[in-house]
């Protein structure tokens, strides 16, 4: 049953650019109220100008609990409650568990999978106040792997499995649960990831449709506001997508590390040797909280 956005409130994280950005201005066209959550104030601000009036922006670090309930707080003042969130805040690291920074490998835990669950904590009474829909951004590394995406993978399967089992712990207060699970899709994250490293740039050519193919922000987040609408359970960008998930055993399996490991004996070298030359942990378009350290530990992406 598809469920019109006109006159709710929806609250978006990392909605400064990318996914974020773009679900907002569907979901804003369509009628919706939206809060725009992110760290890049000047875009947020221009966003939600540019969306006209009913919709308000907040600068907010997903890792910050305090700095999540002020945006609640005020998404629930100016708006009186909120009907759907899209936890969408992410960030990918660079470097592999041998050659990169330990702790950019646990920040990308940090923002992708702790930033959900405090998303979700802090918005969930009044998601549950309007018997509503929260959709929480995974990915299809929730259930690939590849080299150099060692945290990211981890991070997007603890949002799949997270997402499922509050899915379950919310339906008899009314509340529908989703996870969304993009391939690459064209935004800044990928778009640094495949400059900083033309090693991991040729391996994702070799990758088989359609986990190697990119998709549009524009119609990724098409994707997601008809998820919303339609408040599905899963929700696959590009949808072929679907059946690589049904398929995760074979993906995971003995054979494919045999088939994968072959490039990975070339590729994982010249990756490392890139990363070491690269000097910086995060993509270019990462951005800094007030507390990030020389080493961009403490830097944020939006997807």
């Amino acid at each position: 049953m598809k469920r019109p956005l006109a006159g709710t409130v929806v609250f978006i994280t990392g909605a400064a650019r990318g996914i974020g950005e773009h679900t907002a201005r569907l979901a804003a066209a369509r009628g919706a109220h939206v809060a725009l959550v992110g760290l890049e104030p000047q875009r947020l601000a221009a966003l939600a100008g540019e969306l006209g009036e009913g919709h308000a922006w907040f600068e907010c670090d997903v890792t910050d609990q305090a700095s999540l309930d002020r945006a609640v707080a005020g998404t629930v003042e100016a708006f009186g409650g909120i009907d759907t969130v899209v936890a969408n805040a992410g960030v990918a690291n660079r470097g592999t568990i041998a050659v990169g920074d330990i702790n950019a490998l646990t920040r990308t835990v940090e923002v992708n999978l702790i930033g959900v669950m405090r998303t979700v904590g802090a918005t969930v009474s009044h998601v549950i106040d309007r018997r509503g829909y929260l959709l929480l951004i995974s990915s299809a590394a929730a259930f690939t792997a590849l080299p150099g995406m060692a945290a990211y993978c981890a991070s997007k399967a603890g949002v799949e499995h997270f997402g499922n089992a509050i899915r379950l712990e919310l339906a008899h207060r009314g509340v529908r649960v989703g996870t969304a699970h993009p391939s690459w899709i064209d935004t800044d994250l990928v778009r640094d990831a495949k400059d900083d490293l033309p090693a991991f740039r040729e391996a994702l050519q070799k990758v088989p449709w359609p986990l190697g193919s990119t998709t549009s922000v524009q119609a990724c987040a098409a994707a997601f506001v008809d998820g919303i609408e339609r408040r599905r359970r899963r929700i696959y960008v590009p949808r072929a997508v679907g059946a690589v998930q049904a398929l995760r055993t074979a993906v995971l399996s003995p054979l494919s590390d045999l088939v994968i490991g072959r490039t990975a004996r070339t590729s994982v070298p010249l990756m490392e040797a890139q990363v070491r030359t690269l000097g910086r942990a995060f993509g270019a378009h990462t951005v800094q909280t007030a507390n990030a350290g020389t080493d961009g530990t403490n830097d944020r992406e939006v997807r």
